[in-house]
Protein backbone atom coordinates (compact mmCIF):
# COMPACT_ATOMS: atom_id res chain seq x y z
CA UNK A 1 0.00 0.00 0.00
CA UNK A 2 1.24 3.34 -1.03
CA UNK A 3 1.85 6.11 2.29
CA UNK A 4 0.01 8.83 2.10
CA UNK A 5 1.83 11.56 0.89
CA UNK A 6 2.72 14.49 3.56
CA UNK A 7 4.64 17.62 3.21
CA UNK A 8 7.88 18.59 5.22
CA UNK A 9 5.51 19.79 8.25
CA UNK A 10 3.72 17.11 7.99
CA UNK A 11 0.41 18.39 6.20
CA UNK A 12 -1.31 16.68 3.74
CA UNK A 13 -1.47 18.72 0.25
CA UNK A 14 -5.41 19.30 1.14
CA UNK A 15 -4.31 21.10 4.69
CA UNK A 16 -4.05 24.67 5.84
CA UNK A 17 -1.44 25.61 8.55
CA UNK A 18 -2.46 25.98 12.15
CA UNK A 19 -4.42 29.27 12.11
CA UNK A 20 -4.68 31.53 14.83
CA UNK A 21 -6.81 34.98 14.96
CA UNK A 22 -6.58 37.12 18.15
CA UNK A 23 -9.10 39.76 17.77
CA UNK A 24 -8.82 42.91 19.63
CA UNK A 25 -4.93 42.92 19.17
CA UNK A 26 -4.95 46.76 19.08
CA UNK A 27 -7.11 48.26 21.79
CA UNK A 28 -6.66 52.00 19.79
CA UNK A 29 -7.92 50.64 16.90
CA UNK A 30 -11.72 50.55 15.65
CA UNK A 31 -11.16 47.27 14.87
CA UNK A 32 -7.98 44.61 15.13
CA UNK A 33 -6.88 41.52 14.79
CA UNK A 34 -3.39 39.12 14.91
CA UNK A 35 -3.33 36.26 12.41
CA UNK A 36 -1.19 33.53 12.30
CA UNK A 37 -1.30 30.72 9.43
CA UNK A 38 1.75 28.79 10.00
CA UNK A 39 4.60 30.99 10.44
CA UNK A 40 3.76 34.29 9.11
CA UNK A 41 2.10 36.70 11.06
CA UNK A 42 -0.21 39.72 10.17
CA UNK A 43 -1.29 42.18 12.45
CA UNK A 44 -4.38 44.08 10.96
CA UNK A 45 -5.97 47.32 11.86
CA UNK A 46 -9.21 49.42 10.44
CA UNK A 47 -9.49 52.51 11.72
CA UNK A 48 -12.76 55.03 10.77
CA UNK A 49 -12.32 58.92 10.25
CA UNK A 50 -14.98 60.95 8.78
CA UNK A 51 -15.75 62.15 5.83
CA UNK A 52 -14.62 60.37 2.24
CA UNK A 53 -12.03 61.00 -0.39
CA UNK A 54 -13.18 64.35 -2.29
CA UNK A 55 -13.79 62.46 -5.57
CA UNK A 56 -16.42 60.66 -4.07
CA UNK A 57 -17.91 63.58 -1.74
CA UNK A 58 -21.46 64.39 -1.65
CA UNK A 59 -22.93 61.18 -2.57
CA UNK A 60 -23.60 59.01 0.60
CA UNK A 61 -21.07 56.46 -0.08
CA UNK A 62 -18.72 55.36 2.39
CA UNK A 63 -15.10 54.43 1.31
CA UNK A 64 -12.38 51.11 2.33
CA UNK A 65 -8.88 51.45 1.56
CA UNK A 66 -6.09 49.57 2.18
CA UNK A 67 -2.01 49.80 3.05
CA UNK A 68 -0.02 46.93 3.50
CA UNK A 69 3.68 46.82 4.54
CA UNK A 70 6.62 44.20 5.46
CA UNK A 71 8.12 45.25 9.04
CA UNK A 72 11.82 45.22 8.58
CA UNK A 73 12.18 41.84 10.52
CA UNK A 74 9.86 39.73 8.74
CA UNK A 75 11.85 38.17 6.96
CA UNK A 76 15.26 36.57 7.19
CA UNK A 77 18.65 39.77 7.08
CA UNK A 78 16.70 43.35 8.01
CA UNK A 79 14.03 44.67 5.13
CA UNK A 80 14.28 48.24 4.66
CA UNK A 81 11.40 50.48 5.56
CA UNK A 82 10.47 52.24 2.18
CA UNK A 83 10.68 55.71 3.47
CA UNK A 84 10.22 58.69 0.53
CA UNK A 85 9.76 55.84 -2.27
CA UNK A 86 7.27 53.41 -3.15
CA UNK A 87 7.48 49.97 -2.68
CA UNK A 88 6.35 48.76 -5.87
CA UNK A 89 5.61 44.87 -4.71
CA UNK A 90 3.51 46.54 -1.68
CA UNK A 91 1.76 49.14 -3.34
CA UNK A 92 0.02 45.97 -6.00
CA UNK A 93 -0.47 43.85 -2.71
CA UNK A 94 -2.45 46.76 -1.06
CA UNK A 95 -4.33 47.46 -4.03
CA UNK A 96 -5.50 43.63 -4.39
CA UNK A 97 -6.17 43.73 -0.27
CA UNK A 98 -8.47 46.99 -0.92
CA UNK A 99 -10.38 45.69 -3.91
CA UNK A 100 -11.12 42.45 -2.01
CA UNK A 101 -12.62 44.48 1.15
CA UNK A 102 -14.44 47.12 -0.95
CA UNK A 103 -16.65 43.99 -2.92
CA UNK A 104 -18.11 43.19 0.61
CA UNK A 105 -18.93 46.57 1.56
CA UNK A 106 -22.46 47.88 1.54
CA UNK A 107 -20.85 51.63 0.95
CA UNK A 108 -24.12 53.30 1.47
CA UNK A 109 -25.37 51.88 4.70
CA UNK A 110 -21.82 53.05 5.78
CA UNK A 111 -22.20 56.87 5.07
CA UNK A 112 -20.01 59.05 4.26
CA UNK A 113 -16.92 57.39 6.09
CA UNK A 114 -13.76 56.28 5.11
CA UNK A 115 -11.90 53.19 6.71
CA UNK A 116 -8.70 52.37 6.42
CA UNK A 117 -7.10 48.92 6.78
CA UNK A 118 -3.66 48.45 7.68
CA UNK A 119 -1.65 45.24 7.01
CA UNK A 120 1.65 45.21 8.52
CA UNK A 121 3.29 42.08 8.41
CA UNK A 122 4.94 40.67 11.04
CA UNK A 123 6.80 37.16 10.27
CA UNK A 124 6.78 35.91 6.57
CA UNK A 125 6.63 32.70 5.96
CA UNK A 126 4.73 32.71 2.28
CA UNK A 127 0.98 33.82 1.83
CA UNK A 128 1.37 37.18 3.26
CA UNK A 129 -1.25 38.67 0.97
CA UNK A 130 -3.99 35.99 1.49
CA UNK A 131 -3.23 36.19 5.52
CA UNK A 132 -3.90 40.05 4.94
CA UNK A 133 -7.38 39.62 3.38
CA UNK A 134 -8.52 37.39 6.16
CA UNK A 135 -7.30 39.07 8.70
CA UNK A 136 -8.33 42.66 7.08
CA UNK A 137 -11.86 41.18 7.16
CA UNK A 138 -11.59 40.51 10.46
CA UNK A 139 -10.58 44.02 11.42
CA UNK A 140 -13.22 45.72 8.90
CA UNK A 141 -16.30 43.78 10.42
CA UNK A 142 -14.86 44.59 13.64
CA UNK A 143 -14.59 48.29 12.84
CA UNK A 144 -18.01 48.61 11.33
CA UNK A 145 -19.61 46.49 14.35
CA UNK A 146 -17.90 49.40 16.72
CA UNK A 147 -19.35 52.52 14.75
CA UNK A 148 -22.82 50.59 14.93
CA UNK A 149 -22.80 50.54 18.27
CA UNK A 150 -21.87 53.96 18.27
CA UNK A 151 -25.07 54.77 15.87
CA UNK A 152 -22.73 55.91 13.05
CA UNK A 153 -23.80 53.18 10.22
CA UNK A 154 -25.87 50.20 9.72
CA UNK A 155 -24.28 46.65 10.68
CA UNK A 156 -25.29 45.63 7.54
CA UNK A 157 -22.75 47.74 5.92
CA UNK A 158 -20.67 43.96 5.51
CA UNK A 159 -22.63 42.26 2.64
CA UNK A 160 -20.32 39.09 3.64
CA UNK A 161 -17.42 37.15 4.85
CA UNK A 162 -14.59 37.25 2.35
CA UNK A 163 -10.98 35.23 2.92
CA UNK A 164 -8.08 34.63 0.86
CA UNK A 165 -5.36 31.75 0.67
CA UNK A 166 -2.99 29.98 -1.82
CA UNK A 167 -2.67 27.30 -3.67
CA UNK A 168 0.02 25.96 -6.24
CA UNK A 169 1.69 22.80 -8.26
CA UNK A 170 4.52 21.54 -6.48
CA UNK A 171 6.78 18.82 -7.99
CA UNK A 172 3.21 18.01 -10.12
CA UNK A 173 0.90 18.11 -7.02
CA UNK A 174 -1.92 20.62 -6.02
CA UNK A 175 -1.24 21.82 -2.82
CA UNK A 176 -3.22 24.23 -0.77
CA UNK A 177 -1.74 27.11 1.67
CA UNK A 178 2.12 27.16 0.26
CA UNK A 179 4.56 28.23 2.85
CA UNK A 180 8.01 30.37 1.39
CA UNK A 181 9.69 26.73 1.08
CA UNK A 182 6.67 25.76 -1.39
CA UNK A 183 6.20 28.87 -3.03
CA UNK A 184 9.87 29.31 -4.02
CA UNK A 185 10.08 25.99 -5.53
CA UNK A 186 6.20 25.60 -6.82
CA UNK A 187 5.53 25.60 -10.81
CA UNK A 188 2.50 27.25 -10.14
CA UNK A 189 1.45 29.76 -7.63
CA UNK A 190 -1.80 31.23 -7.31
CA UNK A 191 -3.56 33.26 -4.62
CA UNK A 192 -7.69 33.03 -4.71
CA UNK A 193 -10.23 34.91 -2.32
CA UNK A 194 -13.54 34.38 -1.88
CA UNK A 195 -16.68 35.12 -0.45
CA UNK A 196 -18.60 32.86 2.05
CA UNK A 197 -21.16 32.23 -0.58
CA UNK A 198 -18.29 30.71 -2.62
CA UNK A 199 -17.87 33.38 -5.36
CA UNK A 200 -14.69 34.53 -6.47
CA UNK A 201 -13.31 38.08 -5.82
CA UNK A 202 -9.63 37.66 -6.62
CA UNK A 203 -8.16 35.20 -8.96
CA UNK A 204 -4.18 35.67 -9.22
CA UNK A 205 -2.20 33.21 -10.39
CA UNK A 206 0.55 32.45 -13.27
CA UNK A 207 3.36 29.37 -13.84
CA UNK A 208 6.61 29.71 -12.55
CA UNK A 209 8.05 26.54 -14.13
CA UNK A 210 5.92 24.05 -15.92
CA UNK A 211 2.86 25.54 -18.11
CA UNK A 212 -0.90 24.30 -16.27
CA UNK A 213 -3.65 22.41 -17.59
CA UNK A 214 -7.37 22.75 -17.15
CA UNK A 215 -7.80 19.53 -14.92
CA UNK A 216 -5.00 20.94 -12.33
CA UNK A 217 -6.38 24.18 -12.46
CA UNK A 218 -9.68 23.08 -11.50
CA UNK A 219 -7.70 20.79 -8.31
CA UNK A 220 -6.43 23.81 -7.49
CA UNK A 221 -9.43 25.47 -7.22
CA UNK A 222 -11.06 23.15 -5.02
CA UNK A 223 -8.57 23.14 -2.75
CA UNK A 224 -8.69 26.97 -2.31
CA UNK A 225 -12.98 26.66 -1.71
CA UNK A 226 -12.27 24.14 1.17
CA UNK A 227 -9.17 26.84 2.37
CA UNK A 228 -11.90 29.79 2.45
CA UNK A 229 -14.87 27.42 3.36
CA UNK A 230 -12.55 26.99 6.96
CA UNK A 231 -11.00 30.40 7.31
CA UNK A 232 -14.15 32.17 7.27
CA UNK A 233 -15.26 29.78 9.77
CA UNK A 234 -12.81 30.42 11.99
CA UNK A 235 -13.40 34.37 11.31
CA UNK A 236 -17.04 33.91 12.62
CA UNK A 237 -15.44 31.85 15.57
CA UNK A 238 -13.27 34.59 16.19
CA UNK A 239 -15.84 37.61 16.18
CA UNK A 240 -18.07 35.34 18.23
CA UNK A 241 -20.23 33.43 16.06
Amino acid sequence: MARAFKRRDGRAASELREVRITPGFVGTADGSCLLEMGGTRVICTACITEGVPEWRGGKGLGWVTDEYGMLPASTPGRKARPIGRADKRSVEIQRIIGRVLRSVVRFDRLGERTIVVDCDVLEADGGTRTAAVTGGYVALAAAIDAAANRGQCSRQAIASAVAGVSVGIVEGRAMLDLDYEEDSRADVDMNVAMTAAGKFVELQGSSEGRPFDRKQLDEMLALARRGVRKLIKLQREARGG
